[in-house]
C-alpha cells in the first residue's frame, strides 16, 4: 500500500460527505443537569451548554481521507458566568472504514481520542476512549490520573 500518495480529486463539500456527523453541524444550545461526585456523596447542579460544530476541510493521510466537524462546547452552572466544563476537539468520519473519531482536550489537563464505527446514514452511534490505549485512549495530567484516573477507565458518547 502506498501511504504517501494522498487522495486526489477531493469534494471539497465537506458538509455533502459527513455521514452520521452530518446532524450535529450547528450550534446547539440546552439545559440540563449534571450529577458529579463531590466529598460527602453526589451533588446535581444544573447547567446551560452551548455546543458548536463547524465544518473543516477535508484532511488526507496519504489514502485515508477524514471530513469532520471542529467543536466547542462550553457549560455554565445557572446563574453564573464562569465556565464548569469546556472542551474543544473534532468529529472526523472516515467514509472508507465508516469510522468515527472524536478528539477531544478538557482545560484540566485532559485529552482523549474516541473511536466506534457506525452507518453512513446511521441516526445513532457510540464512539469509545479506554484509558491505556494506545489508539483510543484518555491521558491525564500527573494529578488526575493519581487522584480521578482510577475511577473513569473508559467512556462512550452516543447521539
Amino acid at each position: 500500500m502506498d501511504i504517501y500518495t494522498e487522495t486526489e480529486d477531493v469534494d471539497p463539500d465537506t458538509l455533502a460527505h459527513l455521514g452520521p456527523l452530518a446532524a450535529l453541524a450547528g450550534i446547539w444550545e440546552g439545559e440540563g443537569v449534571d450529577v458529579h461526585p463531590v466529598a460527602d456523596g453526589d451533588e446535581a447542579e444544573p447547567f446551560h451548554e452551548r455546543a458548536e460544530f463547524h465544518p473543516i476541510d477535508p484532511q488526507s493521510n496519504g489514502p485515508q481521507l477524514l471530513y469532520g466537524l471542529r467543536y466547542h462546547l462550553s457549560i455554565q452552572k445557572l446563574g453564573e458566568v464562569e465556565t464548569f466544563h469546556a472542551q474543544i476537539g473534532y468529529w472526523l468520519w472516515e467514509p472508507a472504514t465508516k469510522t468515527i473519531t472524536q478528539t477531544l482536550a478538557i482545560p484540566r489537563a485532559q485529552v482523549a481520542r474516541a473511536q466506534g464505527t457506525a452507518e453512513p446514514d446511521a441516526t445513532r452511534f457510540t464512539v469509545r476512549a479506554e484509558l491505556g490505549s494506545a489508539t483510543a485512549g484518555i491521558v491525564s495530567s500527573p494529578f488526575l490520573d493519581a487522584h480521578v484516573g482510577k475511577q473513569c477507565r473508559c467512556w462512550g458518547y452516543g447521539q
